[in-house]
């Protein structure tokens, strides 16, 4: 059993790493007390390659696979979760494209994200339906050779950002199965009918951009359709053990950004006469601390590996445990980093104060907590465990 990363992909790490520290650290607390956009960096992150990075090479991408993907997230989000995200989601929606859409989609919606020409956003939540995905109630009906959508979708990354959107939709609605009659419908942000509402006073990732997005008899040429009419909720489960591993390799991210500030502090804090950081109590807390992170990155790379080389057996249950417990580890040791600063954790005058924040979103979007619990269980007794 090999742990060790390729030449290749410690240089990755090193390079995401660097940029993080150089472009991202200076400027995390002004945007976030701002809950501004960065469109600056997400463009000079687009000039290194990371926005979209997935793509295939074909496509203007580079074709990363999950586990260079999750090695991605981990420095962006170690540095800055809220500008990270930014970074990470500007091609959020896209792995539809590659998987289902026509050559001519790709063709005309891949290389504008890899390029940073673009921004794109997946549109499926809505205020009644965010774990039950067939709760959704916005519709698409057929209009000659156009499709007409209505209706409201919620807490959309890159809402009121986005140039265009995969949206799920009711295409058929007399469907018996209940997974089926949901359709993938790409949507630009130019056309008529189509507007935002940007949702502010988040509590972490405030840079990110959130919004509602409605629909008032907008309408799309029928060619937007991405893969086939009334299977876009089995499309859209095909991608949820990748993006839960995406969002496992965030809470690995925040956490460690959490625990290394808490260290650095500790190492400068006097008390007493002498560093806290010689006091035996607070050593185990970061020792704890620094042994969640690793575990917890170690589940997500395995879940990352799957992806790609596994029999597909393990992946789901895999996905979410990595999400389940990386989340859990981002709330716990950012909430420990806290502590350790004191007083001074509590304020905005320190990382640690934004990290906690942020954390918090880990448990909730792509699955919350309880539906990764569900998910684990249900595949240990479908596997005979």
């Amino acid at each position: 059993m090999d742990f060790a990363l390729s030449d290749e992909q410690r240089q990755i790490r090193d390079e995401v790493r660097r940029f993080a520290e150089n472009e991202i650290a200076p400027v995390a607390s002004e945007y976030d007390r701002a809950e501004e956009y960065p469109r600056e960096i997400v463009d000079q992150a687009a000039e290194l390659g990371l926005t979209a990075p997935h793509v295939p090479i074909e496509y203007g991408g580079v074709g990363y696979s999950s586990l260079e993907m999750a090695l991605i997230t981990e420095e962006l989000f170690a540095v800055d979760p809220g500008i990270g995200l930014c970074v990470v989601s500007a091609g959020f929606g896209s792995e539809a494209i590659v998987a289902f859409g026509t050559e001519e989609q790709k063709e005309e919606y891949l290389p504008p994200l890899t390029e940073g020409e673009a921004v794109m956003g997946a549109a499926i939540s809505e205020p009644q339906a965010g774990s039950d995905v067939t709760g959704i109630t916005t519709t698409a009906e057929k209009d000659g050779d156009e499709w007409v959508l209505n209706g409201n979708k919620m807490w959309i990354t890159n809402g009121s950002v986005g140039d265009y959107f995969v949206v799920m939709c009711e295409t058929d609605p007399d469907q018996d199965d209940r997974y089926l009659g949901y359709s993938q419908i790409l949507v630009e942000a130019d056309r008529d009918g189509f507007s935002t509402e940007k949702i502010t006073g988040k509590m972490g990732i405030r840079a990110s951009d959130t919004a509602e997005l409605i629909f008032d008899d907008v309408r799309v040429p029928a060619e937007n359709l991405v893969g086939s009419r009334g299977m876009g909720f089995p499309q859209l489960m095909q991608f949820f053990d990748e993006t839960r591993t995406g969002v496992a390799a965030q809470g690995v991210g925040i956490a460690r950004g959490a625990a290394e500030r808490a260290k650095t502090y500790m190492s400068e804090r006097e008390q007493f006469g002498r560093p806290i950081s010689e006091f035996q109590a607070l050593r185990h807390d970061l020792a704890e601390a620094f042994t969640d992170i690793e575990a917890a990155r170690q589940l997500t790379y395995k879940a990352a590996w799957h992806v790609e080389h596994g029999d597909g057996s393990e992946l789901t249950k895999l996905a979410s445990m990595a999400k389940e417990y990386a989340s859990r580890v981002a709330v716990d040791v950012s909430d420990t980093a806290v502590q350790l600063h004191g007083g001074a954790g509590f304020v905005n005058d320190h990382d640690v104060e934004r990290f906690y924040r942020d954390a918090k979103i880990t448990q909730l979007y792509e699955g919350t907590t309880q539906i990764q619990k569900n998910i684990i269980a249900r595949e240990l007794y479908d596997e005979g465990y």
